[in-house]
């Protein structure tokens, strides 16, 4: 004991024992709040000339959303663990109520109206979902394909009731939190190679059928080299990626609505449909071109305030960023975004259990698979999927689940391991 002591104090006073439980993570609590006051100047420059006003309703969510994190802040994830199952169920009996008796906006059913006040499930159920995924993925180690049978139905169940509302960018994010926590939980780099390989075969069999003679035999041989039974796993990998392919122009045209096709179609070439489809990212890349090096100035954008762009104060917040702030300003927005996922990255490795390291982890590819994919739908680089911009694009329940994830990542910090690895 008296050795582990003088060791302890070795590492304190040579800086390697890892910041005081109590110490103030400036990372996690001042990027978000950087982000929601720049955000607040930003909707209510989309909203000069409107007859109302969001800006200061995104403050006193994030307000709230604070209040929240703080208060998850104190408590281990561990006691969170012994009500998981009725706060999943509880986010897929919402998922179902939306269907039921939801309101409906933009043409789509999404929210439930509670006391006046519009609440999105979907949004809840993404912080749900990484939770109870975490737990199973801590308790069920992922060594044989059967074990993905639990993972699977955990993110099936609310990403179907989400899918089906419709939304497909909510839709999008269970997928990249389920295959991104799978990998950090141990299961081989193969097998997420040949998840996501599906959507290249989809892809492949609507543009270039040809490509699927070389395509789907390589998925073969890369389950016969993944898997224990190489040539029964080979087969039946084959069998699905052919199922995959045929199935594609069915669900292309049943299983999505106009709205979203055109979405998937026109970001290759908007100038097909400039007052419809692609009318939105046509503005919004000229807006973003318009700021230049350094922008207009903040609620000086020109485009911004004659208001080009519709709802330009939800998922196209970053292109009125762009114009009144300009490249430099969107920059730095960036930088602070990836400022914040490398510590989530760093508090998810110091983690003290694999439950905790698996939440953290989870959190983090949902909040970079929304930035990522948000911006790059901004500059024309992707589809126009409806993903907000986190801290950034105006709606309360994203606003608040962002909030109640970052108390959650900070309650991990704040118990982490004592040897700080690489921060």
């Amino acid at each position: 004991m008296p050795d582990q002591r003088r060791e302890r104090n070795f590492l304190r006073r040579s800086g390697r024992i890892r910041r005081s439980s109590s110490e103030f993570d400036a990372v996690l609590w001042c990027v978000p709040v950087f982000l929601v006051l720049l955000a607040g100047i930003l909707i209510a420059s989309t909203q000069r000339q409107a007859n109302y006003a969001d800006w200061y309703h995104h403050w006193i969510t994030a307000g709230f959303g604070i209040c929240i994190a703080l208060a998850l802040a104190q408590i281990s994830l561990e006691r969170i663990r012994p009500f998981l199952v009725p706060i999943y169920s509880l986010s897929i009996l919402s998922l179902i109520a939306v269907r039921l008796v939801g309101t409906s906006a933009l043409g789509a059913q999404r929210w439930l109206s509670i006391a006046g006040v519009n609440i999105q499930p979907s949004e809840l159920a993404k912080i749900t979902a990484i939770i109870v995924l975490a737990a199973v993925l801590d308790r069920h180690q992922i060594t044989s394909p059967i074990h993905l049978l639990k993972p699977l139905v955990v993110i099936l169940l609310p990403w179907i009731l989400v899918f089906v509302q419709p939304d497909l960018g909510t839709s999008l994010v269970f997928g990249a939190v389920l295959l991104t926590m799978l990998y950090w939980s141990g299961m081989p780099v193969e097998w997420v190679l040949l998840a996501l390989s599906a959507i290249f075969t989809a892809i492949f069999s609507g543009l270039f059928p040809w490509v699927l003679i070389i395509w789907i035999p390589l998925m073969g041989f890369l389950a016969y080299r993944s898997f224990p039974k190489r040539w029964a796993w080979s087969i039946l990998v084959m069998g699905f990626q052919a199922l995959v392919a045929w199935l594609t122009p069915w669900i292309w045209i049943q299983g999505l609505k106009d709205y979203q096709r055109d979405r998937l179609v026109l970001f290759l070439d908007p100038a097909k449909d400039p007052l419809g489809g692609g009318y939105h990212l046509l503005q919004s890349k000229v807006g973003i071109g318009s700021g230049g090096l350094f922008g207009t100035g903040l609620l000086q954008g020109q485009l911004t305030k004659l208001r080009f762009i519709p709802e330009q104060h939800t998922d196209f917040i970053f292109s009125a960023l762009g114009e009144e702030t300009g490249f430099l300003g969107s920059m730095l927005v960036i930088i602070a975004f990836l400022l914040l996922i490398y510590r989530l990255l760093n508090v998810a490795r110091e983690a003290r259990t694999n439950f905790e390291s698996l939440v953290v982890i989870g959190v983090a590819t949902m909040l970079m698979f929304q930035v990522v994919v948000n911006i790059f739908m901004t500059i024309g680089l992707g589809p126009v999927t409806g993903i907000p911009l986190p801290f950034m694009t105006y709606g309360r329940t994203a606003l608040l689940v962002n909030f109640i994830a970052i108390g959650l990542c900070v309650s991990v910090a704040r118990r982490g391991h004592a040897f700080s690895r690489n921060w």
